[in-house]
């Protein structure tokens, strides 16, 4: 009997399997090419959002609002969105003080320094996908064509068209998607479409942001509305967002200028959710004039001033519950501070300190960790001094923990969604509130996915 060749067997064996094996392999990667994509879960709604949902906000006289999809970046959702304003309107405003701050932001803060053509109408128009930030000269050739376009179409100046962008940095904006839009948007025009305006403008926001008020005027009605969009990069100045508020008070651009700038810090710049600051961060706010009230002064000043601090506090509330991954809203409250100043800094340090965030995420009532954030703050402190408390528990005091404290009743407190971390100096009369929430594996998520 013939001798056999194992290993020349074994050879041409093996050479079978890897055919055979290259046969699937490919047949494989072609049903995946072929195959249709799959579909991404639905973006979950915070559980911080309000239960209601979107509020109704009123009509405010002399605005209306328009959103189409134009395919800046999102498929299958409206992405621009257009607010024609009254002729007369009053503009005021404040922006990111990012060095890198975008195109728009730059034109807008030069816009709002001209003077104003009597009587002239205004619009502002936002995408969201793009940001339009760090382009160079192309991204201010294309704020030119997108404000130049709406001014023509509108028949207004184009000193008086303001635009905002908001998306990933870096990247030309594909303004001629927007520019094509604008008959549509124009044609669609409505008094009662800004929670439609509001979906627009959002990025990784889970939900549209929108607040108002009403305040009574001499001889009638004055109403407030404004919308937001942010999640995420939020920190001062002025955290990450963009911002409109509409009035149909009858005040001057400087007067509402100063009331704006009076309350940004203790409501947009009392914010953070990474200590990340955008480049296109803009807070717009239109007085159209159209109330059948008297112009604002007097007692009704300071009263239509407190309702617009109202609705910018509740619009950066929902800015803070709306923070990527976010499970809980938490109010850093410092006082008894050498000053003001002193008081932002310890708030800010434990605020956006990643130690404590993680705590309140774990439910982790981790004191330790908010001593060392007043350490590392750069404020006056003094250890015997210092008082730090979860909600109404004190925790400590006098250098040590309160003998009293018990940390199942720490913990019981961090199971809650909203949370005040309250710490006291005891060297002062500086305060200061900023609202932060938790920092969760959510977040790395979304910001690791953002681009893709």
């Amino acid at each position: 009997m013939a001798k056999t060749d194992w290993k020349a067997e074994a050879r041409a064996l093996k050479k079978k399997v890897r055919k055979l094996k290259a046969r699937v392999m490919g047949e494989e990667i072609g049903a995946a090419l072929t195959a249709a994509p799959v579909k991404k879960k639905a973006k979950p709604v915070s559980p911080l959002a309000p239960k209601d949902g979107f509020p109704k906000l009123p009509v405010i006289a002399g605005v209306e609002f328009a959103a189409v999809e134009a395919g800046v970046r999102y498929q299958n959702r409206k992405d621009v969105m257009l607010v024609r304003l009254a002729p007369g309107t009053a503009m005021a405003g404040v922006f990111t003080r990012s060095s890198t701050r975008s195109g728009c932001v730059r034109d807008c803060q030069a816009k709002l320094a001209m003077k104003v053509p009597g009587g002239a109408g205004a619009a502002i128009i936002v995408n969201s996908g793009n940001s339009n930030a760090f382009t160079g000269k192309v991204g201010d050739a294309a704020v030119a064509a997108v404000t130049g376009g709406v001014a023509e179409a509108l028949e207004i100046p184009a000193s008086r068209v303001f635009s905002s962008s908001t998306g990933v940095i870096g990247e030309p904006l594909p303004f001629e998607r927007i520019t094509s839009q604008i008959p549509a948007l124009v044609a669609d025009l409505r008094e009662d479409a800004i929670e439609m305006a509001a979906h627009a403008m959002m990025t990784t926001d889970t939900f549209p942001k929108g607040a108002s008020a009403i305040v009574q005027g001499d001889g009638g009605e004055i109403r407030i509305a404004g919308i937001a969009k942010g999640s995420g990069m939020i920190a001062p100045d002025m955290a990450t967002m963009l911002v409109y508020i509409f009035t149909d008070a009858t005040i001057s651009a400087a007067n509402l200028q100063k009331m704006l700038s009076r309350n940004v810090d203790a409501t947009f710049n009392s914010i953070t959710v990474d200590s990340d600051t955008s480049t296109s961060d803009t807070l717009l706010v239109a007085a159209t004039g159209q109330s059948a009230a008297a112009e604002v002064k007097g007692p009704v000043a300071k009263a239509f001033e407190a309702a617009l601090r109202g609705v910018m506090m509740d619009l950066a509330h929902q800015v803070v519950r709306d923070g990527e991954g976010a499970t809980k809203f938490v109010e850093v409250r410092v006082t008894g501070a050498k000053d003001d100043a002193d008081a932002a800094r310890v708030a800010f340090a434990v605020a956006n300190s990643p130690l404590v965030k993680t705590a309140i995420a774990g439910q982790d009532p981790n004191w330790g960790r908010i001593v060392a954030a007043v350490g590392k703050s750069g404020a006056e402190a003094d250890r015997d001094r210092l008082t730090i408390r979860f909600g109404d528990i004190l925790v400590a005091q006098k250098g040590w923990r309160n003998p009293d404290y018990r940390e199942e009743d720490g913990a019981a407190y961090m199971r809650g969604e909203e949370l005040v971390i309250g710490v006291d100096l005891g060297l002062g009369r500086g305060k200061r509130s900023v609202w932060t929430c938790d920092l969760t594996s959510r977040y790395i998520e979304i910001n690791a996915d953002y681009r893709s």
